[in-house]
């Protein structure tokens, strides 16, 4: 199974909400795009994108290492297999008691349509098992989202930061 995380270039983001669109239909029963407008419930996205201004950022669970909702679901519903897996909850054991919401520091958990249980990015975990990547990765037409392994997302991250302390240095 792929581990990793969602990297965001918010210079690429053009808030088409495609990424929103594929992950609907990952997370609907039929996983078909045409058959999940006709489902009851509606498939509902666990990435947002939101307007900051001039840019749009698609919002999603960030998988934390020590995740707090993880720390503080009473019913257990919240685990993370290990320290780079996806955190997921089990949606059989939520009692919709809405703490996770609460303490996430990103805003990335919220309670489903019908406000009984909680839904956030699982990484589109059955895609992962079959090492393929999350579904608003994929669907993304202007490459703002990638799909990374923590240390090469951090070395990124590294690297550009130096190249930004040169560039002013110069």
């Amino acid at each position: 199974m792929k581990t990793g995380v969602i990297v965001v270039d918010l210079e690429k983001c053009i808030a088409c909400k495609s990424c929103e669109i594929a992950c609907a239909v990952a997370h609907s029963r039929s996983k078909n795009l045409e058959e999940a407008l006709l489902e009851e419930p509606k498939p509902e996205p666990r990435v947002v994108v939101e307007d900051a201004g001039d840019l749009a950022v698609p919002m999603q669970c960030r998988h934390c290492e020590d995740a707090p909702c993880v720390a503080i679901c009473p019913a257990e519903a919240i685990s993370q297999g290990d320290a780079d897996g996806p955190v997921i909850i089990d949606a059989e054991k939520c009692k919709g008691c809405k703490m996770c919401v609460f303490v996430c520091p990103f805003g990335a958990v919220r309670m489903s349509g019908d406000g009984k249980l909680a839904v956030k990015c699982d990484l589109c975990i059955e895609r992962l098992e079959r090492d393929e990547l999350p579904a608003c990765v994929v669907a993304c037409p202007t490459g703002a989202l990638r799909f990374e392994s923590s240390p090469e997302a951090i070395e990124q991250k590294r690297v550009a930061t130096a190249e930004l302390i040169c560039a002013g240095a110069a």
